[in-house]
């Protein structure tokens, strides 16, 4: 028996019972997997958009506990993907973890072993789906429902949340195109689709100054068209509009856009030699977002969890308004989310304006880079893309820095890696900051997630072309 099997073993029996994409023999040719990968983000959307069965609008429509986070986590209110792609992201973080920590001990050289580490993402992720459809329906989320009906809806959730788990497996066993995940393009998905509504939406909205477009860019070309007349105060208005999307969140949104495809391309290229081939070379990228977004993703999951804790705290019947209630945040319903207006959950939160409370401001700016600068070299370790990992991995293929003496490759990198992580952390710190001042459409951390997947996927398009 393989050696990570004795740990897993609980898993085996539900195994069969979890929806798994086979292995293919041979690499899928590049137009079935771009029709994979269409069809998948097709079947997200449809999901994103089909409500759920048995809730009523109004339930589903009233103060959000999660709108903070909903872009990263590919989630939409009220749909069957409420859960969108957190409980896949709970379990690929938890098992990585684990078998970084040798909690669970997995031998990838093992098919079996991956097979069954597999398997148990896959499970975990169901169980994760189902706890948190569960406490959506007891916490009142959706309002009263009564039994059938709450049953009714988290076996929709947990369903849906089942077809997220086989799309994300169908991309892990090779079948949707190089260069994405499911989570990510999801996530990209929903961010890009949002952004899309709200620049060019069609419907009509009266927030009190008359009938106008919820899409900025028809907004302000109503207004510089049919309202030629009243002035340009009038177009103005609807540039700088701050009860709906305006034209300066929309540049915002592209200015962020563009700055994370900048420094996402920023790298520095580390010489290798081949210690049996002569002649033959290549180099190790070391970029600059060495960990991508990551750092900004763990950090809003861990300020979700705070979010979830402290309202739970400060709802409760029995801890709410003592001193936990207040260290952890004491929130106030404000139109469509609750708002934490003091305690920690109100330091890692965005502030309205830098004007209103300045020590709001650079409390929030100082958590939020230095969390990031060490969630950046926290996940390195924990991914197993560390200087001593990458070096190891490089000398299994005999590839040394040429002009060194043997060792020398991880003295190079440790040089590299661990300083591109922190600086990498920070400057997504910066542009998420950047983004939270400026009121970007959905969040920051969605728009450089979007931004970075979009980035990854044409290059690995161009390449097999």
């Amino acid at each position: 028996m393989a050696r990570g099997s004795v740990a897993l073993d609980v898993v085996r029996p539900l195994a069969s019972l979890v929806p798994a994409v086979r292995r293919p023999n041979r690499v899928v040719p590049f137009h079935r997997r771009a029709l994979y990968t269409g069809a998948s983000v097709a079947v997200f959307l449809v999901c994103s958009h089909l409500p759920l069965y048995g809730v009523r609008y109004a339930a589903a429509s009233g103060v959000d506990p999660l709108y903070y986070v909903r872009s990263i986590l590919a989630s939409n209110r009220g749909t069957l993907m409420e859960l969108g792609v957190g409980p896949v992201v709970t379990a690929g973080t938890l098992m990585q973890l684990l078998t970084a920590s040798n909690v669970i001990r997995v031998d990838h050289n093992v098919r079996a072993d991956r097979e069954l580490a597999d398997a148990a993402r896959r499970v975990l992720a169901l169980v994760i789906a189902l706890g948190e459809a569960a406490a959506s329906v007891l916490l009142g989320m959706y309002g009263p429902v009564g039994a059938l009906n709450g049953a009714l809806v988290v076996l929709q959730l947990v369903s849906a949340s089942a077809v997220v788990v086989f799309l994300d497996d169908l991309f892990d066993k090779g079948y949707g195109l190089c260069g994405a995940s499911a989570v990510s393009l999801f996530s990209a998905a929903n961010t890009c689709g949002k952004v899309f509504w709200h620049a060019f939406s069609p419907v009509t909205v009266n927030a009190g100054r008359g009938r106008e477009f919820e899409g900025a860019v028809l907004a302000v070309a109503y207004h510089a068209v049919a309202r030629a007349g009243r002035g340009a105060r009038a177009l103005v208005a609807a540039v700088l509009r701050g009860h709906l999307p305006n034209m300066t969140n929309l540049l915002a949104t592209g200015l962020v856009l563009l700055a994370t495809v900048y420094l996402e391309g920023i790298k520095m290229l580390v010489p290798l030699q081949s210690k049996d081939t002569r002649g033959r070379r290549g180099t190790f990228p070391v970029k600059l977002l060495y960990t991508s977004t990551m750092p900004v993703v763990l950090h809003s999951a861990a300020v979700t969890a705070l979010y979830l804790v402290s309202q739970l705290v400060h709802y409760s019947r029995f801890l709410g308004g003592g001193v936990l209630a207040r260290l952890l945040g004491v929130w106030e319903e404000a139109g469509h989310a609750a708002v934490p207006v003091g305690g920690l959950a109100y330091y890692v939160t965005a502030p309205a304006s830098v004007f209103a409370d300045p020590l709001h401001a650079l409390v929030y700016a100082a958590l939020l880079l230095a969390s990031c600068a060490f969630l950046s070299q926290a996940w390195v370790l924990a991914s197993g893309s560390s200087a001593r990992d990458v070096a190891k991995r490089l000398g299994e293929q005999r590839l040394v820095v040429p002009g060194r003496r043997d060792g020398a490759t991880y003295h190079v990198l440790s040089r590299c890696i661990p300083t591109a992580a922190a600086l990498g952390g920070l400057c997504v710190g910066v542009l998420t900051i950047f983004a939270d001042m400026t009121g970007v459409i959905g969040t920051g951390t969605g728009i450089m997630l979007a931004a970075t997947t979009v980035y990854n996927l044409v290059n690995s398009v161009e390449k097999e072309d």
